[in-house]
């Protein structure tokens, strides 16, 4: 099966529906993403036949919690989920933040190929990202401690945003150990065509009184 048709499949079975500009401009970031992948290391799924499913369905698949207002991707790295998010909702103004200076390049060519106006890249450490508004979204994927995924990006949510960690398995034993300052407002178990194990959404706020 063709990846367009993976794709076209994988849609149809998550009740998503993108134009064929959309489909098509998906399936330039997948090409362009295992391009660089062979000098980079951008991605650890090589296998190419996986890469609609744990690239773009998987990313896609947190789409319908996703708010209005800006999105911060923080450790884009290759791309994901940010770049499959902006090709879905053009009018979500999406920054792309990695550390890693060969990823940032990375992620800086493909708004340029892919001609994504409404995403911007930045280039450097989520501690020390500090921009002049926040965003109604930060998502992370495989961040790594829900706790350490807050903590570092306290600072960007704006006052209504929230904070969607991609996570495989309910991470219970991650969400007892948040600070009180973050609340879990929501899980959402994820299905996710071609995806083996489980997949949630784990959606944080601030504490009303922090």
């Amino acid at each position: 099966m063709s990846q367009a048709e993976q794709l076209a499949r994988g849609l149809e079975a998550m009740r998503l529906v993108l134009g064929a500009g959309q489909r098509q401009k998906l399936l330039a970031y997948l090409a362009l993403l295992y391009k660089w992948n062979r000098t980079y290391r951008l991605t650890a799924v090589r296998a190419q036949d996986q890469a609609v499913s744990h690239h773009l369905l998987d990313s896609l698949s947190i789409l319908p919690f996703v708010p209005e207002g800006p999105l911060l991707d923080v450790g884009s790295g290759g791309g994901a989920p940010g770049i499959p998010l902006a090709v879905a909702r053009p009018d979500l103004a999406v920054t792309l933040l990695d550390g890693n200076a060969k990823k940032a390049a990375f992620l800086r060519q493909a708004t340029i190929e892919l001609d994504l106006t409404n995403v911007s890249v930045h280039g450097g450490r989520v501690e020390q990202y500090h921009p002049q508004i926040g965003f109604f979204a930060v998502v992370a994927r495989a961040f790594g401690e829900l706790a350490d995924f807050a903590a570092m990006s306290r600072h960007l949510p704006a006052a209504e945003g929230v904070w969607l960690a991609m996570k495989g398995a309910r991470p219970d034993g991650e969400i007892g150990r948040l600070p009180g300052w973050a609340q879990v407002e929501a899980v959402h178990p994820l299905a996710v065509p071609g995806v083996g194990g489980e997949r949630h959404l784990i959606v944080m706020r601030r504490a009303m009184a922090d």
